[in-house]
């Protein structure tokens, strides 16, 4: 009988960091998407409101690749007051050929953080200026903290700023990420003073009310949704998605379901089959980039299982040079 390779947190985190590796592993996974026959299946998810949590499954078969994942991600928001991880999660890697499988990843969550982290830095890699060089992140979780290194790999962003709901974990936040990247991280309140100067502005929460106003934007500002997710969620100003020069989805047929632009949609500031380019269009020269210094960009991400075969596919491969991991015989 085949061999399953199971790897746990330990050896992923050692194989698999968010490094310029991991960047390129995700901007080839949007540029498939956008040129080969990609098959990717909408998200299911299973809502569970009387605990706050929810739990997504994605997967896609990416045409070239020798394996395929299937992701299980469950978040349950409230755990963070009985001093849980609020995400979590594994993902299963099959053949493509056979469908047998190959590895159970128990990353517990990690491998999905390094994989969104990465979108951020490569929407941020070809929609924000060249320039940019101060960064706003809305939020003060794992992810914003992600987000914010995940930027200093793809432009020389030389000072930040984080603002949460509670200032107390912005300044824990804000502490800890100029501690590991070496630039000034302060924390501000409120949104407002956050975004106002910054040239990229990245939101990481589970809002769902918008917490980003179209009002406050400047010209040259690139903003990235991270959050909007699921279809109650919203980070986003409808308003700003309607205001942008460029706005640009990681899948349009997802975020018309349940990204920023649903709700643009719904508001009526957005008509329901209006085009707009998908990010793998971009990268890819498809579709045109961002027009101009001046112009004021969005991408809104809504998270691919693209991305997650992509991810978990590196990640064996690299766990598999370095010897790591269990074999099971099935």
């Amino acid at each position: 009988m085949p061999t399953i390779k199971i790897l746990t947190e330990a050896d992923l985190r050692a194989a698999v960091q968010l490094d310029l590796g991991a960047v390129a592993c995700v901007e080839a996974a949007f540029t498939a998407l956008a040129t080969k026959p990609v098959v990717m299946p909408p998200i299911l998810r299973l809502d569970i409101p009387q605990h706050n949590g929810e739990v997504d499954v994605k997967t896609a078969y990416v045409p070239g690749l020798d394996s395929f994942a299937i992701k299980i991600s469950p978040g349950f928001f409230d755990n963070p007051k009985i001093g849980l991880p609020s995400v979590n999660g594994l993902m299963v890697l099959f053949s493509a050929r056979t469908g047998l499988v190959e590895a159970l990843l128990l990353d517990n969550g990690y491998l999905t953080d390094v994989r969104t982290a990465a979108a951020g830095a490569v929407a941020a890699k070809h929609l924000a200026r060249p320039d940019a060089k101060i960064a706003a992140i809305l939020g003060a979780g794992v992810q914003a903290q992600l987000q914010l290194k995940a930027l200093t790999l793809v432009r020389p962003i030389e000072r930040a700023r984080i603002w949460a709901r509670r200032m107390d974990q912005a300044s824990a936040a804000a502490a800890a990420a100029s501690a590991e990247l070496g630039i000034p991280v302060e924390p501000a309140a409120p949104v407002e003073d956050a975004v106002r100067g910054a040239d990229i502005i990245v939101t990481t929460t589970p809002a769902t009310k918008p917490i980003l106003m179209a009002a406050w934007l400047e010209p040259g500002q690139h903003v990235t949704a991270m959050g909007s997710d699921a279809e109650h969620k919203n980070e986003l100003d409808p308003a700003l998605v309607a205001r942008a020069d460029l706005y640009v989805a990681d899948s349009l047929t997802q975020v018309r379901r349940l990204g920023e632009l649903h709700h643009a949609i719904k508001a009526g500031l957005v008509a329901a089959g209006a085009p707009f380019p998908e990010l793998g269009a971009v990268i890819a020269g498809i579709q045109a980039g961002r027009p101009s210094a001046a112009a004021i960009t969005v991408a809104d991400l809504t998270g691919t299982g693209v991305q997650d075969t992509a991810i978990a596919t590196l990640a064996r491969q690299r766990a598999l040079a370095a010897g790591a991991g269990t074999d099971f015989e099935s």
